[in-house]
């Protein structure tokens, strides 16, 4: 396989570490800037947001560029965004700054997707885009843990130090090694919403934004949960993060051993069950911390353990819109990091953050319930509406 394909993985580590970095953060920014806790967590959601949002519609509107001069241009953008975050001395600034990173970073990670499956040959295209795609699901889950050591070290602002340094070497990398790339037509936004009329895949695609919707409710405010429910100082915080970050990242692997071995289908229920009782059972393990963190390593295993299950059963599912099906989760994911991180701000303002684990095993229910009716047998599993559009054309 070409060794590009890992560049573009450090690419789209750099850039996915930005949406979640300010997790660990949101006391040290709330403090500095005079914000509650439920508002900073804006950070998050609005990043978010924007970031499912702007990736299909900026890919169309820049469709005829040549990928190489669009990847250095959305890198520009993105470090003049982290730059803005670090002088920040308001949280309005702040917040424009991370609205920035979030429309260059989407573009930025679709480019890496669509680059990596141009520059292999097709014997290779899935395994260079399964890569490209760990890069981002490791900046999810590693981003919290790194932005929350050198937080406390150096002070909040040091995070987008470092993603703005790494992003200026990232270009480095592109401009030396990477050759121009000509455009290729994008599928037309409304063809791929079209798929979403196949009811497994609609449901499915909600599956994951309840999930991580429920995930991130208490995910997302991490930090205040330990402090005040544990009492963990700031070095003890990093520990568990760090343990969480681990963990996550050998939960993805185990969750596509397991879709190989036992199918899609029984890995998605199976996680979505032991998940849901992970996350309703951490308010309950507080008193002693080895027991919590038996029981967090569990969670953290399994939040992304359903991730290469869920891609695996959109594929089985739709194979002639496979393709569309792994943009669309994404955005699905991104949704539910941002309606997630909202949610749990609105619990930690109207309650307590004792609260947020509740809140959220109840959208892992409701996941479950999603996963249920995508799998259940319907009368026509035809998706030739997607070829029928194609035709009309």
């Amino acid at each position: 396989m070409d060794r590009r394909v890992y560049l573009l993985t450090i690419v789209s580590f750099v850039v996915g570490m930005s949406e979640l970095i300010v997790g660990g953060l949101l006391d040290l920014i709330s403090s500095d800037l005079g914000v509650s806790l439920g508002e900073t967590g804006l950070l998050i959601t609005v990043f978010s947001l924007v970031f499912a949002i702007a990736a299909p519609i900026l890919l169309t509107l820049t469709s005829r560029m040549e990928r190489k001069r669009l990847t250095l241009i959305s890198l520009f953008v993105f470090f003049l965004g982290n730059m803005i975050a670090v002088l920040s001395t308001t949280f309005s600034v702040l917040l424009l700054a991370r609205i920035i990173s979030a429309v260059s970073g989407s573009l930025i990670v679709v480019l890496c997707v669509t680059i990596a499956s141009n520059i292999v040959t097709e014997k290779y295209r899935a395994r260079a885009i399964g890569v490209v795609f760990m890069g981002i699901s490791a900046s999810l889950v590693l981003g919290i843990p790194i932005g929350l050591m050198l937080g406390n070290a150096f002070g909040w602002q040091a995070p987008f130090i470092m993603i703005a340094v790494l992003t200026l070497f990232s270009a480095i990398g592109v401009h030396f090694f990477m050759g121009e790339i000509a455009p290729k037509p994008p599928i037309p936004i409304g063809v791929q919403l079209r798929t979403l009329k196949n009811r497994k895949i609609l449901f499915t695609q909600l599956t994951s934004f309840l999930f991580l919707a429920g995930h991130l409710t208490l995910y997302g405010y991490l930090t205040p949960f330990l402090k005040m429910t544990l009492g963990l100082d700031g070095t003890w915080v990093s520990i568990v993060y760090l343990i969480f970050g681990v963990a996550a990242v050998v939960g993805g692997g185990l969750g596509g051993m397991l879709a190989d071995r036992f199918g899609t289908k029984p890995t998605i229920l199976s996680v979505i069950i032991v998940f849901g009782l992970s996350i309703f059972a951490i308010p309950y393990t507080t008193f002693a911390l080895p027991l919590f963190l038996i029981v967090m390593i569990i969670w953290s295993m399994l939040s992304w353990a359903i991730t290469p299950a869920i891609q695996g059963y959109l594929i089985e599912s739709s194979p002639e819109t496979s393709d569309i099906q792994q943009g669309l989760n994404n955005s699905a994911l991104h949704f539910g990091i941002a309606f997630g991180s909202l949610v749990g701000g609105i619990v930690i303002e109207s309650a307590s953050v004792e609260q947020n684990a509740t809140v959220g095993g109840l959208f892992i229910i409701l996941a479950l319930g999603t996963a249920v009716i995508s799998m259940a047998k319907a009368k026509s599993s035809s998706i030739s509406f997607f070829r029928n559009s194609e035709v009309s054309k």
